[in-house]
């Protein structure tokens, strides 16, 4: 049954519908706003935001073919305005080099690791570059669909995407990380 189904079934009071889409995308939202607000506790309170807000506006969905773009709005909102309530990055770390030079990281740093240092770096692009990568790379969305969420036109959403990836290659480089180490995380 897809989404759009399943909608349909809860705004005929089928509650248990609801629960089959929190089930289909409660992993996807959930790393999606992990990816966005680097920390775990934070994105499990967003996530939970996130469907009750679905829960409490499912009516207003005008078309359920977008519903798609329409979660991942939601959940963008939430961690826009936690990030408002409360600062949610450390600045005074932004900066900070993470690899000690004399030691050649390649031969340091593990799979989890090379994770921390790709969601930080993230943390160091501008919002709207961050939301696209993570939405592009690793929620896999077509640029239709974050066009759309975004409500922006799609040479807009490359273009952030080139910018953002741009900017995690000087990080990387200022790091004194090497693409190769990072690329398939990406």
């Amino acid at each position: 049954m897809n989404d759009a189904e399943l909608i349909a079934q809860f705004r005929a009071g089928q509650i248990a519908a609801f629960n089959t889409l929190v089930k289909r995308w409660e992993c996807p939202i959930y790393n999606f706003v992990l990816r966005y607000v680097g920390n775990r506790d934070d994105a499990r309170d967003l996530c939970q935001q996130t469907f009750i807000r679905a829960y409490k506006n499912m009516r207003r969905l005008r078309d359920p073919d977008k519903f798609t773009s329409w979660i991942y709005q939601i959940a963008l909102n939430a961690c826009r305005d936690a990030g408002r309530r409360r600062s949610l990055i450390s600045l005074d770390t932004l900066d900070t080099p993470i690899a000690d030079t004399t030691n050649p990281p390649d031969a340091m740093v593990h799979e989890q690791s090379v994770r921390d240092l790709l969601n930080r770096a993230l943390q160091n692009l501008p919002e709207e570059q961050r939301v696209v990568i993570i939405m592009k790379e690793y929620q896999g969305l077509k640029f239709t669909e974050i066009a759309e969420t975004l409500k922006v036109p799609i040479n807009t959403v490359k273009s952030r995407m080139y910018y953002g990836l741009s900017a995690l290659k000087k990080i990387f480089d200022r790091w004194h990380i090497s693409e190769d180490m990072v690329r398939y995380e990406l």
